[in-house]
């Protein structure tokens, strides 16, 4: 038996974002249908400074297993190893005998997967008539929210703010020059969020750094960077009349703008109106009217990686993309 072997380039060859739309949104339908096995994530926590990530997702209907380590924090990497600070990989079983399908570069999986996963909630959940973004937040992954979102909206303009002012310069340089979208930087949070039909949280999660007053009726909100216990980007009262749909109920508990709205006592768990593979599957309503705040807790999973690799896995065995190696004979 053949393993394939994908490198970064070929992974960035494959993925095209349309596609990995379709597949976080099988995911979130998968999860809530109760398909799939996904334990507890391991991390590891290095000496110098750095982390590693395991993450494993069981999609049972497809007898696929996915194994993805991430790698972050290791900021010496380049001088001392002329390596990148975070890197990834993510290995493909078949459930069925155990074999090793395929092993690929997963640096660009998790940026990629949590991008589309804004772009199904706006689907399911923000205003038809929802033309202008506001970004706080404008790492990588802020550029990947509008990547994925405009695949499903027609961005007219994206009000940013970033208290560095040459990250938000760059970032205003790279989304204008791929995408053509107007940028405008905003002199404070509170005036690019003012501006928001949908509100995209892209920050490292220290500080709420979005108040609820500032919120407007009508906005959708997709919360991305608190995904850790501890971190925080939203005024746990912007959730009091708000409607909250969670990737994972079990997840969002425990972390997420979810479990600080429920330590402050804004919501009580059984405020939590759905999750977002519920909506997908037409089991629970999404947005009701255009007054409504939505809000989207995204604390990532495991079958998002699971579902994506596996589109590019099968794309690649189409394509004739890639190398393949035994391990063993069979």
């Amino acid at each position: 038996m053949e393993t394939l072997l994908l490198s970064k380039e070929n992974v960035a060859s494959l993925a095209v974002q349309s596609d990995v739309i379709s597949a976080v949104e099988d995911a979130y339908r998968a999860y809530s249908e109760r398909q799939i096995e996904q334990p507890d994530y391991i991390g590891f926590h290095c000496g110098t400074g750095g982390e590693i990530d395991f993450k494993i997702g069981h999609h049972k209907p497809c007898s696929i297993i996915s194994a993805k380590a991430s790698s972050g924090g290791f900021r010496d990497n380049r001088v001392n190893y002329q390596l990148p600070s975070g890197m990834g990989t993510v290995l493909l079983f078949d459930s069925r005998n155990g074999a090793l399908l395929c092993v690929m570069d997963g640096s660009l999986l998790t940026g990629l997967r949590t991008g589309a996963s804004g772009a199904v909630s706006v689907k399911a959940l923000a205003r038809r008539d929802a033309r202008t973004i506001a970004a706080i937040g404008l790492g990588n992954q802020a550029r990947m929210q509008i990547r994925a979102i405009r695949e499903v909206l027609d961005i007219q303009s994206i009000h940013a703010w970033h208290p560095d002012g040459e990250k938000a310069q760059a970032y205003k340089a790279d989304i204008e020059g791929a995408f053509g979208i107007p940028v405008v930087l905003a002199t404070s949070a509170r005036a690019a969020v003012e501006q928001a039909d949908i509100l995209v949280t892209t920050t490292r999660g220290k500080g709420p750094v979005v108040e609820a007053s500032w919120v407007r009726p009508g906005t959708h909100v997709i919360a991305i960077g608190t995904d850790q216990k501890g971190k925080r980007e939203l005024d746990p009262q912007l959730f009091a009349g708000a409607k909250l749909v969670v990737d994972s109920k079990g997840q969002c508990v425990e972390k997420g703008e979810t479990a600080n709205a429920l330590a402050a006592d804004v919501i009580r768990r059984d405020q939590i109106h759905a999750e977002i593979g519920e909506v997908l599957l037409g089991l629970k309503a999404g947005r009701s009217n255009d007054d409504e705040i939505t809000i989207f807790d995204s604390t990532g999973m495991a079958i998002q990686d699971n579902t994506t690799a596996y589109a590019i896995y099968r794309k690649a065995l189409a394509g004739g993309v890639g190398s393949k190696f035994a391990f063993f004979e069979s």
